[in-house]
């Protein structure tokens, strides 16, 4: 994986991912998906945006270098994988939605339950987190440098495959259409419209 495929603006990195992989090596050993659904957001004129109101402690990952690890927790309860793109100092990056497990199923099965069915162990951003292990320890791992969170080119996808539309349970700028993902595949989540979206006009 080459960082000049990473160092553009979030929504036009975010379709290039489906297909890469996404490794994390734990002591419990290692488990790797094949990213199939992305959300791309933007820093401060994205209102759905962790970066939207400006750099703090928590979101200054998100500023750059392009290919390092964005992790919070969602809710409380999940850690979700974001991967930083653009340029340097502006925030910029790329959510893993979903992913299809290649490697280390059992593992992944381990942590996700037994009876979750192989399409839905890393179907949705916080079991993305949880099938690989990714916890706040990870935030700002390079993802390039061959450490224990790594990107990697996967095989190619076909342009006809990739479909966009708005993101997932998001209440401000909801409908942009910065959500990508791979028609008919069975890792990718359901749409979910948030109760508190807000009509917007956008990107």
């Amino acid at each position: 994986m080459n960082v000049d495929l990473l160092s553009h603006p979030a929504e036009e990195v975010a379709p290039k991912l489906l297909g890469c992989v996404l490794t994390c090596k734990t002591p419990e050993g290692a488990v790797s998906i094949a990213i199939t659904e992305t959300e791309a957001y933007s820093g401060t004129a994205d209102p759905a945006s962790h970066a939207y109101r400006g750099r703090t402690d928590r979101n200054a990952t998100m500023f750059g270098p392009a290919g390092h690890l964005y992790v919070y927790r969602s809710h409380g309860l999940h850690w979700c994988a974001n991967v930083v793109t653009g340029t340097d100092g502006i925030a910029s990056g790329v959510l893993i939605r979903a992913g299809r497990v290649i490697e280390g199923e059992a593992l992944a099965r381990k942590r996700r339950g037994e009876r979750v069915e192989s399409p839905r162990l890393a179907r949705g951003p916080g079991n993305v987190g949880q099938a690989l292990g990714i916890t706040a320890e990870h935030n700002g791992a390079d993802l390039l440098a061959g450490t224990s969170v790594m990107l990697s080119e996967g095989k190619p996808v076909p342009a006809a495959l990739i479909r966009i539309g708005p993101r997932v349970g998001v209440s401000e700028a909801h409908d942009w259409q910065h959500r990508f993902y791979l028609a008919g595949d069975p890792t990718v989540s359901a749409y979910r419209l948030s109760p508190r979206a807000k009509p917007t006009t956008g990107a």
